[in-house]
């Protein structure tokens, strides 16, 4: 587990992150999002005990980051957004290397190795040089140094910055891996695409100060006039679309054919309940009520909204 409490940062009278809060747990995937200077990055490397910070603390395993940060690098794989790369030497040899550092016992090396190698979908590049490899490979090989110590938690600063869509897709398939196989994943991006369809759980960071945190949907609760009602009727869809216009809690109406509405919703779910029974009652003939998905763009833009401006 991973337990973050109060952590705070100045650099001189700038403060960077200001009592930054949250828990993860074994199998969490965290979508850590912001605008490029956030505070994204000041954050991860306090986890990573790179910085010390000003106040607060976080805990892993049980292990504080500010008393036990010895303790603490031996359970994570930090990957920073620009990494160096070892080029003259194989990729086997890459790992090999990281394996010592991290203390793997020389018997157990090959087999550590062969496992992230497979896992990373790198293995057919075993014996290729290090800088014989594409960004996304290069991007793969450094995850899979971060494995091979099989910490409990992942620090992915901006990992798919850099990479193509085949590349990001192939990354993402991987994190959702690692995930299943009970790691805790913290990965940051200012990219919101590349977290939504993976990620259970985000957090939304703003000049230092976290506005929310929580499953994507669980914030779009909180928030209004995010939710969108589809209506699909038999006929006299133009008609329900005028009915709808200044009911309770239905912001715009939109009509999007002879036979489908849509409106944007503020209400809660008893209040859509209630919308949908006066449709009918009202004789219009409902044949489909849908709630889109929510976008995770716009849960960032209404959480930030306040702070943006």
């Amino acid at each position: 587990m991973l337990e973050v409490l109060n952590l705070h940062k100045n650099y001189g009278s700038f403060t960077a992150v200001t009592d930054v809060s949250f828990t993860l747990e074994p199998g969490d995937v965290f979508g850590f999002i912001g605008s490029n200077g956030a505070g994204k990055t000041t954050t991860i490397k306090m986890l990573a005990t790179l910085l010390e910070p000003t106040h607060g603390t976080a805990r892993l395993d049980g292990f504080d980051i500010t008393e036990h940060p010895l303790e603490v690098r031996k359970r994570i794989g930090y990957m920073p957004d620009f990494f160096g790369l070892y080029d003259d030497v194989k990729v086997w040899e890459y790992l090999d290397y990281f394996s010592a550092l991290y203390s793997v016992p020389v018997k157990d090396r090959p087999g550590v190795i062969d496992n992230v190698l497979e896992l990373t979908d790198l293995t057919f590049k075993r014996d290729a040089m290090v800088a014989s490899l594409s960004r996304g490979m290069q991007q793969r090989l450094c995850l899979a140094r971060c494995l091979v110590h099989d910490p409990t938690l992942l620090l992915l600063d901006e990992p798919a910055s850099g990479l193509d869509p085949r590349a990001r897709a192939e990354l993402k398939e991987l994190l959702a891996e690692l995930g299943r196989m009970g790691k805790i994943i913290l990965v940051s991006s200012h990219i919101l695409p590349e977290l939504a369809d993976f990620c259970n759980k985000v957090g939304i960071i703003e000049r230092g100060n976290m506005l929310a945190f929580g499953g994507v949907d669980e914030i779009a609760r909180g928030l209004k006039s995010i939710k969108v009602l589809e209506f699909r009727v038999m006929d006299r869809a133009s008609e329900l679309s005028m009915w709808l216009h200044g009911k309770p809690n239905i912001q715009n109406t939109y009509l999007m054919g002879a036979t489908t509405v849509k409106v944007d919703f503020d209400g809660s779910h008893e209040n859509q309940v209630e919308l949908v029974r006066a449709i009918v009652n009202a004789g219009y003939p409902v044949m489909e009520v849908r709630e889109e998905g929510v976008d995770l763009e716009d849960v960032f833009l209404n959480v930030t909204q306040g702070a943006l401006n």
